[in-house]
């Protein structure tokens, strides 16, 4: 099986060097590797150079039009027999092809997603943005945790999909805004057979701060109405839950001036909340600071993701319609 890995970058040649290093390092040889520049003003191009003596690779330069165009030329190129979308901004293991190739030739998916970890050298906030997008207690472990086949929604930081996938789907619908889950879904309603590989894990970095984090989470808040509106079918009762954080705190508030023990008591249990984000967290990373941290991060994905909901439900005019796939250039000109 011969795979091809396309890669968007955006202003990150120092991520990209880290990338194809570990692509150089991989213990299963039959791929290449189609980097694609997505508007970038501090180009990769360079670093793509030096390794065009390690690794079948090739690097094209395009205009900003989204990462889910960027990824659709990179498919527009690939000649492989399955089609891998990687991010720019991750570390991947040795045996990360391995793992897939093994994980397909024993149990088929059509598409795949692989789960994401904090590598030894992440900072502080990393590892614990790490916890807060992976940790049952704050997202009940929906992503890139899940074995269920049929019922996982790939998402393309570490996502792969046969030709046959590609041809029918035509890629990436949305230049960005939830173009991920979209895809999947698409590729569901076809019949596909998509699932987790547990094995083919790659090291996210993720943010480097948490106000660069909450931001994120307003995104994803964001791009879950847009997918609302596009498939009204994918919002599910778990969505709504950083709404019910936000009904938590106003209650509480309203309570203080009404009863106050009784504003106490949900204030103990808030407590009580934390300090098991913050004992789970420092079981897996064994750092004070990476287990505050949590606390942290956990309130910005509840806070930031219901904040997105709320003002892009209210603000954003009509659905943010997906690109006709009969009539969009795969290349993305539009």
């Amino acid at each position: 099986m011969f795979f091809s890995l396309i890669i968007p970058v955006f202003n990150r040649p120092e991520d990209m060097q880290v990338v194809l290093q570990g692509l150089s390092q991989q213990t299963y040889a039959h791929f290449e590797v189609i980097v694609v520049e997505s508007g970038s003003e501090i180009k990769s191009d360079q670093v793509v150079a030096s390794f065009e003596n390690r690794l079948d690779i090739r690097y094209y330069l395009r205009g900003n039009d989204g990462q889910g165009f960027s990824r659709n030329y990179g498919l527009e190129k690939a000649k492989g027999d399955y089609l891998i979308i990687l991010d720019s901004d991750i570390i991947i293991p040795q045996h990360y092809l391995q793992s897939v190739y093994d994980h397909l030739q024993s149990n088929f998916l059509d598409a795949y997603g692989g789960p994401d970890k904090a590598h030894s050298s992440f900072t502080a906030v990393q590892k614990a943005a790490d916890f807060a997008l992976t940790s049952y207690l704050t997202t009940a472990g929906t992503r890139g945790r899940r074995k269920t086949a049929g019922t996982y929604y790939p998402r393309s930081f570490n996502m792969g999909m046969s030709r046959e996938v590609y041809k029918k789907t035509g890629g990436y619908a949305l230049p960005n805004c939830g173009e991920d889950i979209e895809l999947s879904i698409r590729i569901q309603k076809l019949g596909f057979k998509t699932g987790l590989i547990p094995d083919a894990y790659v090291y996210h970095k993720r943010k480097q701060t948490v106000s660069s984090f909450f931001k994120q989470m307003v995104w994803f808040g964001k791009s879950r109405i847009n997918l609302y509106r596009i498939y009204p079918e994918s919002f599910k009762l778990i969505h709504i839950l950083p709404l019910l954080a936000y009904a938590y705190l106003l209650i509480m508030l309203v309570l203080l001036l009404l009863n106050p023990s009784w504003s106490l008591l949900m204030l103990s249990a808030l407590i009580v909340y934390a300090l098991l984000v913050f004992t789970e967290s420092f079981v897996r990373y064994q750092s004070l600071k990476v287990a505050c941290l949590s606390i942290l991060m956990a309130a910005s994905v509840f806070l930031g993701y219901g904040y997105g909901l709320i003002k892009y439900f209210f603000l954003q005019k009509g659905p943010y319609t997906p690109v006709p796939i009969n009539t969009q250039s795969i290349s993305g000109n539009i």
